[in-house]
Formats: C-alpha cells, sequence, structure tokens
C-alpha cells in the first residue's frame, strides 16, 4: 500500500482524505501554498497516490461498516443473552429525595425474541412463499364462438 510514497506524501493523502479539499490537504501536509496550487491536480492523479488512497479507503470502510458476519455474531449473541445493555433506575432516598442509578442487564426477552426473528429471516426458516419451480399454466383459448 503505497510503498513508493514517502511520509510527506503519505500525509497529504491522509489530509485529503479527512478534509476532501486537495489544494488544502497538500499544505497542511508540507508544501508551500504556490506548489500545492499548482502541483494539486498532477500529484493526486499519480498512480501510486491514487492506490494509496483507494487502500486508505476501503481500511477506514472496513473499521466502520460492520460486515454480514460481524451482524451475525452480534445478533446470535444477543440471542443466546449474552449482551447487556445500559439502564437507568430511578431509587428512593427517602424524604422525597430519589437518586437516577445507570445499571447494565441482560437483554430482555423481547429483544433475544427479535434477534432470533432476524437470524431466521436471514436464513430462510420463515417463509410463507410456496416454491412452485417448474409448474406452468398455459390458457388455450379453443372454444368457438
Amino acid at each position: 500500500m503505497g510503498k513508493k510514497l514517502n511520509e510527506r506524501q503519505k500525509r497529504a493523502a491522509d489530509f485529503f482524505i479527512e478534509l476532501g479539499n486537495k489544494t488544502k490537504a497538500l499544505i497542511k501536509a508540507g508544501y508551500s501554498k504556490k506548489s500545492a496550487g499548482s502541483m494539486c491536480t498532477r500529484f493526486f492523479e499519480n498512480k501510486d497516490v491514487k492506490e494509496y488512497v483507494e487502500e486508505r479507503l476501503k481500511t477506514l470502510d472496513e473499521e466502520r461498516i460492520a460486515s454480514a458476519r460481524e451482524v451475525m455474531t452480534y445478533l446470535t449473541s444477543v440471542m443466546r443473552g449474552k449482551e447487556k445493555e445500559q439502564v437507568i433506575v430511578v431509587t428512593g432516598e427517602g424524604d422525597g429525595v430519589t437518586k437516577a442509578k445507570n445499571i447494565e442487564k441482560t437483554i430482555s426477552a423481547k429483544e433475544r425474541i427479535r434477534a432470533a426473528e432476524l437470524l431466521g429471516k436471514r436464513f430462510g426458516i420463515y417463509t410463507d412463499k410456496v416454491n412452485l419451480g417448474g409448474v406452468s399454466v398455459i390458457i388455450k383459448d379453443d372454444i368457438d364462438e
């Protein structure tokens, strides 16, 4: 990934990903304002820079976006009651004084059932559709008028 780029070039590409502005990215990476403006297009059209930016964006997407396997693993852990959730509980302290506490509890049965339903949908357990594979209907008008 961008092995042919020096540190300043990598910084410029990273700043471009962060800022979305090519000229500002070059300036922030240490290029002069004058050279940044004139080299902007040429720099970001460079094959190595493009590859570096594409690879970094792919890595960032993988970090931000859950994979299907990750979602299925999470739903399974919820269904099995291994996940916890935070809830606020108000307790009486006496003399009309209450105190709110944040506690951790296991996921409710309702949420566990919902996770099971989502998993079931994913694996096609709940299907109301009837597969009529191979059956065809032909209507022939052979009545003389």
